[in-house]
């Protein structure tokens, strides 16, 4: 079963469609530490003995305080990322102003590189060449490395925020809700959260659900069992 079709028209409108920017690894960045940060001070309070006040006190002043910290970090970063592609940008347009033929020579050994030569060569470079904004585009990809998809840091701030908060709310349920066995319910809860992230997370790779899910499931359980232990040591 393939994911698309190959038919001409078809074809032709998903290439020239804008190509969108995946949020996927702000998504379950933010979930993970959620989940993980939170659950870690619910264990570490518990741990230390202390009252279910202070662990709803503590988790939601994480939930929020964490969670805007994550996403402020994530938008100066992913902004940082977007002014360096244009910084690049404008050195690209001032080199095929001023030193065309020097860029050309790049652009010819970057398709020489690809397999092209002789003729075919020599009229790719040329086409190319025409179109300024193609033949940046190109440069930016192939010299620097760069996206070719600018990133948008709002967006991923805000990802990232709201995948923090609503994992990092879960360890908090039980306490919030005055269930008996809180921590237990806390605990399982938490290392469902831990799971179905990493099993959503295997829809974009070849890794089996249930080995993704147990993945992170690990990862963050090893993390709440530091937490935990750490706050025995103040009880």
């Amino acid at each position: 079963m393939l994911e698309h079709g190959h038919d001409p028209d078809e074809i032709r409108q998903r290439i020239s469609a804008n190509a969108v920017r995946s949020h996927l690894r702000d998504v379950i960045y933010g979930a993970i530490d959620g989940a993980v940060t939170t659950f870690a001070i619910v264990a570490g309070v518990v741990g230390a003995e202390l009252s279910t006040k202070v662990i709803i006190a503590l988790g939601i002043a994480n939930v929020l305080a964490d969670g805007f910290s994550m996403a402020a970090g994530n938008y100066s970063g992913t902004k940082a990322e977007l002014d360096d592609a244009k910084r690049l940008r404008e050195v690209e347009e001032r080199h095929v102003r001023l030193a065309p033929e020097g860029e050309r020579a790049e652009l010819r050994e970057i398709l020489a590189q690809k397999g092209l030569a002789g003729d075919v060569l020599e009229a790719a470079v040329d086409t190319i060449a025409q179109d300024r904004k193609t033949w940046i585009d190109m440069m930016l990809v192939e010299e620097y490395g760069l996206s070719p998809v600018d990133p948008h840091p709002m967006r991923a701030a805000q990802a990232t925020f709201l995948a923090f908060l609503l994992a990092g709310m879960v360890p908090l349920l039980p306490y919030i809700f005055g269930i008996d066995t809180a921590f237990q319910w806390s605990i399982a809860l938490t290392g469902l959260t831990f799971f179905c992230v990493g099993a959503a997370k295997s829809h974009w790779s070849l890794a089996p659900w249930w080995r993704s899910g147990g993945e992170t499931l690990a990862i963050g359980g090893a993390a709440a069992a530091i937490a935990y232990f750490v706050g025995t040591l103040f009880a």
